[in-house]
């Protein structure tokens, strides 16, 4: 089916849209909780040699799939291997998003319910399930199907490009606050003196899926978004912005959230729920010094992590919406709506049970993402001819050919062994 498709208008368009997929959730709420519960500055240093060496080339595998068929993961199969098994990629890059969203939005609904406790300070015990958690929810989950279906320019495009820079703003002035907290040094410890006794095959099998989660890889949004992406801009370039600006706004989030961990005395291993029974001890603390102050700063605060949250949400939803669009001929709104309905009614099992949450957060990062990354990876360097890979990494041989040799060999060769041990890793550890 023929659908007129939009594009984003710049390269700064194509990372800040791609920085919003990854700085997200996956970066204030998920990566900080995930550094205290496998093993501090360790974990960040596999983290960072992850997304350097598989993550980005793996970035740009998906890239190069979305972008040479301009169509959603799906179509996107459908053409570049039409009479395989490899459609499985198509539907996976579909299928994966959307339980991710399920249970995604449920933490941007957490996100909603404090920044309004954020105007009189009064956080109360953090509740992460239960019916109030359920009504901010749905409310995260239609603002974002909201913006979706305005478009790519008029809708995900502009909202990124007023999101992401506020995002960092704000980030580093809760860090400076963070780190001037008494007991904040022990924080600070914590994630710049790695324990290499803590090294376990769970730590690298965990910052390898967090590396994934981060750079929204697996999910089926690289491969959509590069779907926009105009023939003549650099993807090498746009990629080393996204790889960049992932990583640095994980490590301000850590600086941000992990001294105030350890000067609230809290555990840094209390799991999904740290950010959110840390931050409203800082808020607090401002509060007693000045009302206006602490009050001030939460609200602007917990308004970023609903941004971020939504620059995440917006791409999940994103991959569905052009897959009903353009396979199945539905309207934009239409197709945001059944997204929604189908990701809310998936989400009511987790927003009642944050044990089965937990759950659901594992098996996506650790077995969805890491199966689609690995058949990604496979497709690309053994089933995709190579000269087709190189025309489109280095746009018809104008741009990237010292770099293509490099990233062939990492994407033919040692991605799939170590996304493979790390897979197998996951189903025993």
């Amino acid at each position: 089916m023929t659908t007129k498709r939009d594009n984003f208008s710049s390269r700064a368009a194509v990372i800040m849209a791609m920085a919003g997929s990854a700085i997200g959730l996956g970066n204030i709420w998920r990566f900080p909780y995930m550094v205290g519960e496998y093993g501090g500055a360790a974990f960040i240093l596999v983290f960072i040699l992850c997304s350097f060496l598989l993550s980005f080339p793996i970035f740009l595998s998906e890239a190069v799939i979305g972008r040479k068929t301009h169509a959603n993961a799906i179509g996107a199969m459908k053409q570049l291997a039409p009479n395989g098994g490899w459609k499985v990629l198509g539907y996976l890059s579909v299928i994966t998003p959307t339980i991710i969203l399920s249970y995604y939005s449920i933490v941007g609904g957490w996100s909603i319910e404090y920044f309004f406790k954020s105007f009189s300070l009064n956080f109360g015990e953090f509740r992460p399930s239960g019916w109030t958690p359920l009504l901010f929810n749905t409310i995260f989950l239609a603002l974002s199907s909201v913006i979706v279906g305005l478009g790519v320019k008029a809708g995900i495009e502009k909202f990124n490009k007023i999101s992401i820079p506020l995002l960092f703003v704000l980030i580093v002035l809760i860090m400076i606050y963070s780190l001037n907290m008494p007991g904040a040094g022990k924080g600070v410890e914590y994630l710049i003196k790695p324990d290499f006794s803590k090294l376990t095959g769970r730590t690298f099998a965990f910052a390898l899926g967090q590396s994934f989660y981060s750079m929204s890889l697996g999910m089926g949004i690289v491969i959509t978004y590069s779907s926009y992406i105009h023939k003549d801009e650099n993807l090498v370039a746009s990629g080393v912005g996204t790889v960049l600006a992932a990583l640095l706004f994980s490590i301000l989030a850590g600086f941000a959230i992990m001294p105030a961990v350890f000067s609230a005395g809290i555990a840094p291993s209390s799991g999904p729920g740290l950010v959110y029974q840390t931050l409203p001890h800082v808020f607090s603390g401002m509060g007693e010094a000045s009302p206006i102050v602490g009050t001030a700063v939460a609200v602007l605060f917990f308004f970023s992590v609903i941004v971020a949250a939504m620059t995440s949400s917006i791409s999940l939803i994103e991959v569905g919406v052009a897959y009903l669009v353009e396979e199945k001929g539905l309207k934009r709104n239409i197709a945001c709506v059944v997204v929604f309905l189908v990701a809310w009614i998936l989400g009511l099992a987790s927003v009642f049970s944050i044990d089965l949450f937990g759950k659901v957060d594992a098996f996506s990062s650790n077995f969805l993402l890491t199966a689609g990354v690995l058949l990604v990876v496979l497709f690309v360097g053994w089933k995709m001819g190579k000269e087709d890979v190189r025309a489109e990494l280095t746009n018809q041989g104008s741009v990237n050919n010292k770099l293509f040799g490099i990233f062939y060999f990492l994407v033919r060769y040692i991605a799939p062994i170590t996304v493979l041990v790390i897979f197998i890793s996951n189903l025993v550890l």
